[in-house]
């Protein structure tokens, strides 16, 4: 059994009076976003990225429309620092773009960071150091005193060696370890450096409040944030950025409330990659926002592309269930599900307006998705909506309401008898070897017609049973379809109703092919199906009709 007495919270809650962000019900504009994909998520693939893998991920995040990213820990080993200055020396940096090396508060690692930037134009040096409690007295061993210090004494190194650069490079001071760390002390500690930075309107400092381990649930998260948005320093010329972790799986929540708290930036990574449970998932965050009709200033709208070149350059696996990116994360195979997206598409293309297709929280087509390929995905668990929505959309078949649901249990049947997802061409060939040109036992081998009087047809058939001899049989109607029907019933002794008949073009060309569905009622009640298809709609029809029969009788 596991034992829950030798934990206890470790979180420190924010000062009474934090939560006015619970009055929020939505974020209204996109943050400052900083993608740390080629740091943070780096430094926790099993294989670190090489710099060739490491240049292009950087050209995708261009692309993507990142505006800040986090290039990685200079002093941490050759390959990082060689990126760094690959990146400068070939002129890879866009002039709108900002990139951000990370740097311990130790002498040594900030002096070697800031001679792998030189030449850079545009640049945030990010300092940081412990300061949560565990932290001071397991691996430090300092006081709250001391701990300042060290952040104090990094925060003018940084300020020393810019202007000894004759830089303007950014600052940014992370507490790490903030989520265990007293908050009165760690306001205390980025107030100290933020006294010795002296941010202008110009030149903002950004304090990172990062959930280096997830400690408690997001509204404490949240609270303490809300507390620096109120009492922090030269308030109006700080961004205060958040850096979510996910050991509880609420990195998203942490970050969504940590913005309605008064955050104004977001460090992650694509897909939530980052050392054990991951970083926040920014493709998560912005996509949410443009579900409530927020532009997030990312572009998001190839993401099976963004999902393929990560994945090459990361060694990692996209789970098909992650937000919006996963490769079943809009399948529908639920019968009912599919039924009201048909539905709902059906709707929104008759009416158009805002998007509220059920099901879909956004529209697949945004981000380079395919409906057919990727939202109606057929197996035992689908029904009558979504296979006719296949059959409509892949090959322009309408099928009556009756016959669609008929269609999609005998979907259901195979897919069940054969354990596996049966895909659109599958689907198409079960309804044409069901329904279409079923010749056995009743086959018809021609069809004459003569006009009488008030509308009254005569049809002479010319038929077959099981390869017998041909049986030559006439009948009146009042049509071509119902005299040859009454023709079939008089040659076997038949009995059955008409019950359902529908027709429609397969294309709007004068020369298309049309198809006609019919619906036949046996003695016992039994309904069966056919289908018809010829450039001629009266062949067609009476083509479903043969087909109907047979598959009744």
């Amino acid at each position: 059994m596991m034992n829950c007495t030798k934990y206890k919270r470790q979180y420190y809650p924010a000062p009474a009076g934090n939560t006015d962000w619970v009055s929020r019900d939505y974020i209204d504009k996109a943050p400052i976003w900083c993608s740390v994909d080629l740091r943070d998520g780096n430094q926790a693939l099993v294989i670190p990225m090489s710099l060739d893998q490491k240049l292009a991920f950087f050209q995708m995040l261009v692309e993507i429309g990142f505006k800040e990213i986090e290039v990685g820990f200079p002093a941490a080993s050759d390959t990082e620092f060689e990126f760094l200055r690959a990146l400068i020396e070939q002129d890879l940096i866009p002039d709108d773009v900002t990139v951000q090396v990370l740097t311990q508060a130790r002498d040594h690692i900030i002096r070697r960071t800031f001679e792998a930037l030189e030449g850079c134009k545009n640049a945030v040096v990010h300092v940081y150091n412990s300061t949560s409690t565990a932290q001071r007295e397991q691996v430090f061993a300092k006081s709250k005193e001391e701990i300042l210090e060290i952040a104090v004494k990094g925060a003018k190194l940084l300020k020393e060696l810019t202007e000894e650069a004759g830089a303007s490079y950014r600052f940014e001071y992370s507490p790490e370890s903030f989520t265990g760390t007293e908050p009165e002390y760690a306001l205390e500690v980025c107030n100290a450096v933020l006294d010795v930075w002296q941010p202008t309107p110009e030149r903002k400092a950004i304090i990172n409040l990062p959930s280096t381990v997830q400690l408690s649930m997001p509204h404490v998260y949240a609270s303490q944030i809300e507390y620096f948005h109120k009492n922090l320093k030269y308030r109006e010329n700080v961004v205060i950025s958040l850096h979510p972790h996910n050991d509880r799986g609420t990195g998203v929540a942490d970050a969504e409330l940590g913005l309605l708290a008064g955050a104004d930036r977001i460090e992650g990574t694509l897909f939530g990659n980052g050392e054990r449970t991951g970083n926040v998932d920014i493709i998560t965050l912005a996509l949410n926002m443009l579900t409530h009709g927020v532009d997030p200033h990312l572009d998001f709208s190839h993401i099976p592309d963004i999902r393929d070149r990560y994945e090459q350059y990361t060694g990692m696996e996209v789970d098909p269930r992650s937000p919006y990116g996963g490769a079943l994360v809009f399948a529908a195979f639920s019968g009912s599900h599919q039924d009201a997206i048909a539905k709902g598409m059906s709707w929104r293309a008759e009416r158009g307006g805002k998007w509220t297709v059920p099901y879909l929280p956004i529209d697949p087509h945004d981000l380079g998705r395919n409906y057919d390929a990727d939202v109606i995905r057929i197996n035992s668990q689908s029904g009558k909506g979504g296979v006719g929505y296949i059959l409509e959309h892949y090959y322009g078949l309408n099928l009556p309401p009756k016959m669609r649901e008929h269609m999609g249990y005998t979907t259901k049947g195979l897919s069940d008898r054969l354990h596996k997802e049966l895909k659109p061409e599958e689907i198409f060939n079960l309804f044409k070897s069901t329904y279409e040109n079923i010749k056995k036992p009743y086959s018809l081998l021609s069809v004459h017609y003569t006009q009488k009087e008030n509308g009254i047809i005569e049809a002479t058939i010319e038929t077959k049973y099981n390869g017998s001899d041909v049986l030559v049989t006439s009948a009146e109607g009042n049509g071509r379809l119902n005299s040859v029907s009454n023709a079939f019933k008089k040659a076997y002794g038949l009995k059955f109703d008409l019950t359902s008949y529908q027709e429609h073009a397969l294309t709007a060309s004068s020369s298309s092919r049309a198809i006609a569905y019919v619906g036949l009622k046996g003695p016992d009640g039994t309904v069966a199906w056919g289908a018809g298809l010829n450039t001629d709609i009266i062949i067609a029809s009476i083509d479903a009709m043969v087909a109907a029969v047979n598959n009744l009788f």
